[in-house]
């Protein structure tokens, strides 16, 4: 592995170098006192034309803001006399992005587009061009329009460059402003700045909202995140993604396929357990699905065989034994509830079933019924519960909602 000399001076870090477009020197010897006596005589002429260009060949530059219009001028004017001083000092380089670009508003890079600037700047240099026959003299022509040609080069990639690092900062507040939301999310916050910012967020909420938790992947730097909703965005109209320490969030709306979309989504979390809760009919609603699919992903580890993702109701009884209120009470509501209500002896039953080791005809002979009588009884309770008895972990459940319905009775 190579070594820094003993006398070499430290490399400077890269967040500490000026990283700009520098122009490269002119090849061409000076140019002639009369076509740069020229240029810089013909500067406001030149710029005048331009911006009057602007106005008459693009059809968007007329729709923006007076402020947007006028600095668009303005970028025009000092594009065209950057281009005359380095023409004049052909071996000092000019720094293009701090000449031209250091006045532009960040704003601008928001209501103009990477292709509308390039365009701004094409009729510039065309402008520029048509020029070149009347200043040039005593044969610069050739050298005065490749010089053109060579500082319009210089200047698309430096917008290219100022776009690109205002696509990153938005890109940083964006997931900064993402965050803010999904943890007010989590939190139950329904003010008006959190409205303020899901709207801003591009949120329309319109379907139905689901939360989707589980270990975050190894990559979880800005790219990693990006690759996420790359693959999220493929299978719902609306995502927030965020990490939490070692916790990747989902909000996803309008699941395009339910079942199949959730499977899928799956594989962008890391090691383990994935669960997502019940849909909510929206953003704002979405604390009552991440609070059941967080209590889900504490709980997961008691039911190794869980299918991945897992829904949250499927680890009601998990939930409950970690001591998660939400998952009693909604055993006794779906399942308890709607079993003690009815008159067909359906809770004896069940309570029979699972007392003699899950045997039709011992619960037959317990019951003094038939045992198709049994079969039947056991069918109308997975037909109201949305639980089979006769699967062994649907009867699991079953069993703690029995217990959590007896205990709430007793309360």
């Amino acid at each position: 592995m190579p070594t820094e000399s003993a006398g070499s001076a430290p490399r400077k870090s890269r967040s500490s170098r000026r990283v700009t477009w520098p122009l490269r020197s002119r090849q061409q010897g000076a140019p002639h006192p009369r076509t740069l006596e020229n240029l810089k005589a013909s500067t406001g002429q030149v710029s005048t034309v331009a911006v009057q260009r602007l106005g008459s060949s693009l059809p968007w530059f007329a729709q923006l803001r007076a402020d947007e219009r006028s600095e668009l001028g303005l970028l025009a004017q000092r594009g065209i006399a950057s281009f005359v001083r380095w023409y004049e000092n052909p071996q000092e380089p000019v720094w293009v992005l701090t000449e031209i670009f250091k006045q532009a508003p960040t704003e601008l890079t928001r209501s103009i587009t990477l292709q509308n600037a390039l365009q701004v700047l094409r009729i510039v240099v065309d402008v520029v061009e048509e020029k070149v026959p009347e200043l040039a003299q005593h044969n610069d022509e050739v050298a005065l329009r490749e010089a053109v040609l060579r500082f319009s080069r210089e200047v698309a990639f430096a917008a290219a460059d100022v776009y690109a690092k205002a696509a990153e900062n938005r890109g940083s507040w964006d997931a900064r402003l993402e965050s803010l939301v999904v943890d007010g999310i989590l939190r139950g916050d329904h003010s008006d700045s959190l409205r303020s910012r899901v709207s801003a967020l591009g949120w329309t909420d319109q379907g139905d909202v689901t939360v989707m938790v589980g270990r975050a992947p190894s990559t979880t730097g800005p790219a990693g995140v990006e690759r996420i909703r790359r693959v999220v965005e493929r299978h719902a109209d609306e995502c927030l993604v965020t990490i939490q320490t070692d916790r990747l969030v989902l909000v996803l709306g309008g699941l395009k396929d339910r079942v199949r979309s959730l499977t899928k989504l799956a594989s962008v979390f890391g090691d383990g357990p994935v669960v997502h809760g019940p849909p909510v009919g929206s953003v704002f609603e979405a604390k009552h699905s991440a609070d059941r699919a967080n209590a889900g992903l504490r709980a997961a580890s008691a039911w190794p065989q869980a299918p991945r993702p897992t829904p949250s109701e499927d680890l009601w009884p998990e939930r409950a034994l970690n001591g998660d209120p939400l998952a009693l009470q909604a055993m006794v509501d779906a399942v308890w509830a709607p079993l003690a209500a009815s008159s067909t002896g359906l809770v004896d039953t069940l309570t029979t079933y699972l007392s003699v080791g899950h045997s039709l005809e011992a619960s037959a002979r317990e019951l003094f019924v038939h045992a198709n009588t049994v079969r039947y009884r056991l069918r109308r309770v997975s037909d109201i519960t949305g639980w089979d008895p006769l699967l062994p972990r649907d009867a699991f459940v079953l069993h703690c909602a029995v217990l959590a319905g007896r205990l709430n009775s007793r309360a």
